[in-house]
C-alpha cells in the first residue's frame, strides 16, 4: 500500500491562521479580559501559547495560558481513578472565566467532549469557546468549533497531521492518504 503526502500548511500559513484566530477572539469577545486559553495536551497546549502570545502582542495585556490532559475523560479508555482528573488542568482558577479550548485538530468532537467534562469537573467557567487550527470533518458529537485555522474536508481513510517547532522539526500540518 502506498500513502500520499501533501502539505496543506506551512509555517506562514500556520502563522497567518494565529493571527487571524487571535483577532476573531478579541473581537468576538470584546476584548481578552477574563479570558483564559487552556490547550489540550499535546499538541493544543503550544497552539494555545502561540495564540495567547499573539493576543498579547495584538492588545499588550498577557492572557493566562493552561494545559489540560484528558486521557482519564477519554471514552476510548479504561477510567482512571479520580485522582486523574484533579490532576489533569495546570492553569489558574477557571471559575467564571472565558476558556478558549484549543487544540490542533477537530475530527469527531470526542477529545473535545473529554476536555469539557475534565473542565466543568474543575469549575464553573462562565463560557467555553473552541479553537482549532484544523477542523477536518466527520463529527460524530454535537460540536462545532468557534474559531477555524482551517477547514480541510477529508475521507476517513486519510489522516492529518499537525507538526509543531515545540514538538517536533518544523511547523506545518500534513494530510496523508493510503492508496492501494
Amino acid at each position: 500500500m502506498n500513502t500520499e503526502k501533501l502539505v496543506i500548511m506551512d509555517e506562514t500559513a500556520i502563522r497567518r491562521a494565529l493571527t487571524r484566530i487571535a483577532h476573531e477572539i478579541l473581537e468576538k469577545n470584546k476584548g481578552s479580559e477574563g479570558t483564559i486559553m487552556i490547550g489540550i495536551r499535546t499538541r493544543g497546549i503550544y497552539f494555545a501559547g502561540r495564540l495567547a502570545e499573539r493576543i498579547r502582542d495584538i492588545e499588550g495585556v498577557p492572557v493566562p495560558v493552561g494545559e489540560l490532559d484528558i486521557t482519564s475523560y477519554r471514552d476510548d479508555r479504561a477510567r482512571v481513578g479520580a485522582a486523574g482528573g484533579a490532576q489533569s488542568l495546570k492553569a489558574p482558577d477557571i471559575q467564571d472565566k472565558r476558556v478558549i479550548l484549543c487544540d490542533d485538530v477537530l475530527y469527531t468532537g470526542r477529545t473535545v467532549r473529554a476536555a469539557m467534562d475534565a473542565l466543568i469537573d474543575l469549575g464553573r467557567p462562565r463560557m467555553i469557546q473552541l479553537a482549532v487550527l484544523v477542523d477536518r470533518g466527520h463529527r460524530e458529537l454535537p460540536i462545532r468549533p468557534d474559531f477555524v485555522g482551517k477547514n480541510v474536508p477529508t475521507s476517513r481513510l486519510e489522516q492529518i497531521a499537525v507538526k509543531l517547532k515545540e514538538v517536533d522539526s518544523c511547523d506545518e500540518v500534513v494530510i496523508t492518504q493510503q492508496r492501494g
